[in-house]
């Protein structure tokens, strides 16, 4: 027995040592993988980074199946990454290691199927700089007829079992970014986009994996991972009997087959994984910093504070109201005014949402000195001027559909479903000629108007039936893929044209909160609901994967116009200054107190803009711990500068509030306190004090349960607290 056994480990000893180790690495962290040729690659690690002493070393995993890529046929009840149709019928298929090239920065392991001449290249590059790695799939068809890809994920990544936990994102409009935490249990969870246009509104592509229990925020064993993409996504971890879990991310396949062609290559969309040791705002500082370097358009480029229309006036777009409001933002110390939806159509006037959506033409009748005019009177303002647009859909009462019906989305031999104001309908992005017309209005827009500094895209409807008048009837699956692939190749065109221009990612909302529209943007509208205590919710779980940089968060009116809740205006600015700073309210409305109260936090915002904007953020209390606070802190790589966000979540008598103690700052520099936005009548106790680093992160510093407001018009139920702290 012991003779079997001593054998046995010296042939696993021999199959180990004639295995290529493929190793990624990047600054603080390792993936492993064993590339031996004429058998699928297996992950053996994957974790924080290794010594080459621990690299030569490593144990084999066992208990699980550690396929880095694995394909449906020949282990059926295994969950499969590909599946497909050969040409002749066949559902097996069997991938085998070729080969390992490195280039570029990429590190390519070539496999092959060992029966039909069909490819698969698996790709990974590391960021050195970032502790990010990228992983995606290239599938290549060498038989003389198509084959069919009914599953076609970007990876799969076995996670050995214990006490982990999954953070994931749901919602809806209004309700967008909500976090869930539960831990992984036997059986499957899924989370899953089919919108077709949007993709993260009712769930969004990224998942954080606790390690060692409940995710904790600065401490213990994380992953996370994202996928870039801008369609339909499937996200899934399979727990079956064996000693791991499976995550396989990639596009959704559900009526999505796709017929790769003899010679095609199938591209599938990167995932990005990060781990970290410093808990789940250490995954966060890792996207944040991976994202404005490598992904978001401008990331390292201060975001301006902007006015938008939208909810000041909705529709009721005119010349002078717009100077109005041009005039009002400049005088608060805003940069930039963005006009909203309702200034377009000429034969269909753009009132009300049910028209004109396509017709990108001036209403001269509410702008009779058209664009000319809002440029002119934003530069008399020395401000800069934005613009919205719809460009991917149409209304049926428009001059475009009248001119090419056969442009839109539709089941074939069916009248179209309509979505917004019972007439909206989606332009087919697959089309290479909506595709010419989508980029001309951009480029129409920025040819005629150069001055124009920003503009907001929207797309405000889902793909309600599956039909395009362009693919042929064969290929009527290739739609939700093929709409992104034109999508992207229009975006790319408009990015190649307007590098410098700025782009908002609005689509009711949230929707387009995700990595693979981010390249081709500067930042996203977080959520139509501007309330300020369920903007802390949102702009929580949404900060777990995007930096605040990209998080438009705007001061809007009281009532609230989604919730009808009533907050100070203090508290407002207080949530909308931890992220991108906006206004969108009509300044007429508000007080003159209100006014200077926004003013003096606009020249506020501008000194510690870039501590928030470009910083390393630590989350602190979380609001859905439900300790009736949250609290969040940005500090700059050299850990001079902090700005520590405290907002009261909930109100009751005798409460006890935890004291929050601070993370991220230097424990031997001596920090001076200062409360920004302040309405109080008298300050707090540690104003102008100085504390040590290592005070304020082990003990904190405690925050009054209320404000003490000079005006009684201001007192709320909703207190919040922003302090500036500078190392001395």
């Amino acid at each position: 027995m012991k003779k079997t056994l001593f054998l046995a480990l010296l042939m696993l000893s021999s199959q180990m040592a004639e295995a290529k180790q493929v190793t990624v690495q990047t600054k603080n962290m390792t993936m492993v993988l064993n590339v031996d040729e004429g058998k699928q690659p297996q992950y053996v690690y994957f974790g924080a980074k290794l010594s080459d002493y621990d690299l030569a070393h490593l144990q084999a995993p066992r208990g699980g199946r550690m396929d880095a890529y694995p394909a449906y046929g020949m282990d059926c009840p295994a969950e499969a990454a590909l599946a497909m149709r050969h040409a002749d019928g066949s559902l097996a298929t069997e991938l085998v290691a070729t080969g390992v090239e490195q280039q570029d920065g990429v590190t390519r392991i070539h496999l092959k199927d060992t029966v039909y001449p069909v490819t698969v290249d698996l790709c990974y590059k590391g960021y050195q700089d970032v502790d990010m790695i990228e992983t995606w799939t290239e599938i290549r068809n060498g038989e003389a007829k198509p084959v069919t890809l009914t599953q076609f994920a970007s990876c799969c990544l076995p996670i050995r079992r214990g006490n982990v936990w999954i953070s994931s994102f749901y919602g809806s409009w209004g309700n967008e970014g909500i976090l869930c935490e539960e831990p992984l249990t036997p059986g499957e969870k899924i989370i899953k986009n089919k919108d077709g246009v949007r993709n993260a509104h009712t769930s969004r592509g990224e998942v954080m994996f606790s390690l060692d229990g409940k995710g904790q925020e600065n401490s213990g064993d994380v992953i996370g991972a994202a996928i870039c993409y801008s369609g339909n996504y499937l996200l899934k971890v399979e727990t079956d009997d064996s000693d791991y879990h499976y995550f396989f991310a990639g596009i959704n396949p559900d009526n999505s087959e796709y017929h790769l062609r003899k010679g095609e290559t199938f591209v599938t969309p990167k995932i990005a994984l990060s781990f970290s040791k410093a808990g789940l705002s250490g995954v966060s500082r890792n996207f944040h910093k991976w994202g404005r370097e490598y992904m978001l358009a401008h990331g390292n480029k201060e975001r301006k504070v902007l006015l938008n229309s939208w909810e000041g006036v909705y529709f009721d777009i005119n010349q002078q109201g717009m100077d109005q409001m041009m005039g009002d933002i400049a005088s608060m110390g805003g940069e930039l005014f963005v006009m909203d939806d309702g200034w377009f159509g000429d034969k269909y006037p753009r009132k009300t949402d049910n028209s004109s959506l396509g017709d990108w033409v001036v209403d001269r009748n509410k702008l009779p000195e058209g664009i000319e005019g809002l440029l002119r009177d934003a530069k008399k303002h020395g401000i800069k001027f934005g613009i919205w647009i719809e460009p991917e859909m149409a209304n049926t009462v428009s001059e475009l559909y009248e001119a090419h019906p056969d442009w839109i989305i539709k089941a074939p031999k069916r009248e179209p479903v309509q979505g917004r104001g019972g007439t909206q309908v989606v332009l087919d992005m697959s089309n290479p000629k909506v595709q010419d017309y989508v980029f001309s209005i951009v480029d129409n827009l920025m040819t005629k108007y150069p001055e124009i500094d920003y503009i907001k895209w929207d797309a405000n409807m889902s793909v309600m039936n599956h039909g395009s008048q362009y693919l042929t009837m064969n290929d009527q699956s290739h739609l939700y893929i093929e709409y992104h692939r034109g999508f992207q190749k229009t975006c790319q065109r408009i990015r190649a044209k307007y590098p410098d221009l700025t782009i908002q990612a609005c689509a009711s909302g949230g929707g387009r909160a995700n990595w693979g529209v981010l390249p081709y943007f500067d930042e996203f509208w977080v959520s139509d609901n501007t309330d300020a205590l369920q903007r802390i919710y949102m702009q929580w779980g949404t900060s777990y994967f995007f930096p605040a940089i990209a998080m438009a968060a705007h001061i809007s009116a009281t009532p609230n116009h989604t919730v009808q809740r009533t907050t100070s205006i203090k508290y407002r600015i207080d949530v909308a200054m931890s992220g991108r700073l906006g206004m969108e309210i009509q300044p007429k409305n508000m007080t003159d107190v209100e006014k200077e109260i926004c003013r003096e936090a606009i020249k506020e915002y501008k000194e510690v803009r870039p501590i928030v904007q470009l910083g390393d953020i630590f989350r602190l209390v979380s609001p859905y711990d439900k300790k009736g606070i949250a609290s969040l802190m940005y500090v700059n790589e050299e850990k001079t500068k902090s700005v520590f966000f405290w907002w009261k979540t909930e109100s009751f008598q005798n409460e006890h509030l935890p004291r929050v103690k601070m993370a991220g700052l230097d424990a031997k520099k001596m920090y001076k306190v200062h409360e920004l936005n302040r309405i109080d009548r008298f300050p707090m106790d540690i104003e102008g004090k100085v504390f040590s680093g290592e005070y304020l992160m082990n003990n904190g510093l405690e925050m009054p349960r209320s404000n003490n407001p000079k005006w009684a018009s201001m007192r709320s139920d909703w207190s919040s607290r922003v302090l500036y702290l500078e190392a001395e």
